[in-house]
């Protein structure tokens, strides 16, 4: 077991080519802030609950595959481009006061997880 969290966020991160350090630090941002919790006046955050987030790398996220059965990655950042912007997204959540635990960069990992709801978001910044 590498990272692991109780109840809190599970976010799966993916880099591009045209992302950079200040949208990284947007995305921990939102997904620090995003009001997507339930709460007795409404919809509250993460940051409002004191809830964990447990960050995984995860390039798949930008298969295309508009085009034959094999999907193209190649909208994908590198793993050297990669890995410090997935660190940032980890840095900026911590500096932000939330409790972070994350998976193993670039590793193959089985990932559980439980949604409540469910609910799956996509964030882009």
């Amino acid at each position: 077991m590498v990272g692991q969290i109780g109840p809190g966020v599970l976010s799966l991160v993916g880099v591009g080519h045209a992302d950079d350090a200040v949208s990284a630090r947007g995305l921990a941002r939102k997904i620090h802030e995003l009001r997507i919790f339930p709460g007795p006046d409404g919809a509250v955050s993460a940051a409002d609950l004191g809830l964990p987030v447990l960050v995984v790398s995860q390039f798949t996220l930008y298969a295309d595959t508009r085009k034959g059965r094999r999907p193209s990655w190649q909208d994908a950042a590198p793993g050297e481009v990669a890995e410090p912007l997935v660190d940032e997204v980890v840095a900026e959540l911590r500096r932000r006061g939330c409790t972070v635990a994350t998976g193993v960069f670039g590793a193959r990992m089985q990932v559980s997880s439980v949604n409540e709801g469910p609910m799956t978001l996509l964030l882009e910044v």
